[in-house]
């Protein structure tokens, strides 16, 4: 399946085409960056990717980013930690998180995490594009 360039779904930006949006990524499994990069790519945007919320914070990767994908389940800084650090730093900061543990999901919409941006393992690649789309392009 082919996937359109982000500007073709999204119409007019707030950057150029010249200027794709940037994603970060932030998962331990190395697998699950790859792949998340691969379907980011292709669909125009920039992607960053980080193994920890530390490695993401060490290295200012909150600056310069539209988006900021996290899974919940990091060792030593969780991702609603660093959803949290995120929001503190740069409360305009759209913050997708995933999990592969189902209850860790059911927690973080217990404490009022909006469910359209918490995504169990396996998701719909369209699902969180279109999650990304809206958060990088607010209606």
């Amino acid at each position: 399946m082919k996937l359109a360039p982000v500007n073709a779904l999204l119409g007019p930006t707030d950057k150029s085409p010249a200027e794709p949006a940037v994603v970060a990524v932030v998962d331990d499994d190395p697998r699950v960056l790859e792949a998340l990069q691969d379907l980011l790519e292709a669909v125009g945007l920039n992607v960053r990717l980080y193994a920890s919320a530390e490695a993401l914070l060490e290295s200012d990767g909150l600056v310069g980013i539209d988006c900021l994908i996290t899974d919940i389940g990091l060792p030593v800084m969780d991702g609603s930690e660093l959803k949290r650090v995120a929001k503190s730093e740069r409360p305009e900061l759209p913050v997708l998180l995933i999990t592969g543990r189902h209850e860790l999901a059911k927690r973080q919409l217990s404490r009022g995490q909006p469910p359209e941006e918490l995504f169990r393992k396996p998701f719909a690649s369209a699902e969180l594009l279109a999650a990304v789309f809206r958060s990088i392009r607010p209606a």
